[in-house]
């Protein structure tokens, strides 16, 4: 299979702590050449700058503030975020975005976080890495004033409905799949939703260490999702897109180069 590239991998995870180097290398072996590390807080993007200089040409990483942590979210953030932004190893604003689901935060502290998360970006030329759960209206309403943005942007962790990623997908964005496609029980509506998502605006993620698929033989006892499970996911959204695994990673690797603008992976992988 072609070389895949994990658009958001959770490498700070404390589940990580223990054995980070070794993760990583496990996904290089599995032909995950890249993997773009989430920043969901202040501290926590500043934590993966330092671990994507660790792995030059292989790890990457965000800049952002997670709804969940809006609550954080000071007139100084955006700031410290640009400067976040500067180093070559940042490819993108986010995670922000809107999550009406358990509202750790507030809904307007959310709804603020999320619209200097979209201006930064815009006053960066950046991309932007998108985090949507229960909030698609609302979501789509704020969005509507930053469509110059919605091709440069992806919907990160997908699990809507056909609905939804119609709506998406019509106003430019990428969609990020993630193993959620793989549960037979709740994942029976994306599982539908991926045969509307054109390959040109797919992308494909593991979301590590969450979301472990629940149909790989031979899952880890611990239940931990890594990189490296990539190309089983892979499988699984070509199965319901009606096309072969290579066709899925020749795409969302592309897809994925030009959005964040990745160089080539290092001849030595």
């Amino acid at each position: 299979m072609q070389h895949l590239i994990d658009i958001g991998v959770n490498l700070l995870d404390k589940q990580f702590q223990n054995d980070r180097s070794e993760v990583i290398e496990r996904a290089l072996q599995n032909g995950v050449v890249q993997m773009i590390v989430t920043g969901t807080s202040l501290r926590n993007s500043k934590q993966g700058l330092e671990i994507a200089k660790e792995y030059p040409n292989v790890l990457f990483s965000t800049a952002g503030i997670h709804p969940h942590d809006a609550k954080t979210f000071t007139n100084n953030t955006i700031d410290e975020l640009e400067q976040l932004a500067q180093y070559d190893e940042v490819v993108a604003i986010g995670e922000c975005g809107l999550d009406f689901n358990r509202m750790f935060s507030p809904q307007d502290i959310q709804e603020e976080c999320f619209e200097a998360h979209l201006h930064l970006a815009r006053k960066l030329s950046m991309p932007l890495f998108l985090h949507e759960r229960d909030a698609h209206n609302r979501f789509c309403e704020i969005f509507a004033n930053f469509m110059d943005m919605t091709e440069k942007s992806v919907v990160h962790c997908f699990t809507g409905n056909k609905e939804q990623v119609k709506k998406y997908v019509s106003m430019g964005f990428y969609i990020g799949i993630t193993g959620w496609i793989c549960d037979e029980r709740r994942g029976q509506a994306l599982q539908d939703a991926v045969k509307y998502i054109p390959l040109d605006r797919l992308l494909i993620e593991t979301d590590a260490p969450y979301l472990l698929p629940r149909n790989m033989e031979n899952r880890p006892k611990n239940r931990r999702n890594e990189p490296s499970f990539l190309p089983h996911i892979v499988n699984e959204i070509a199965k319901f897109m009606g096309v072969k695994p290579e066709v899925v990673a020749k795409h969302a690797t592309e897809n994925t180069r030009k959005l964040f603008n990745l160089p080539e992976p290092s001849l030595d992988i």
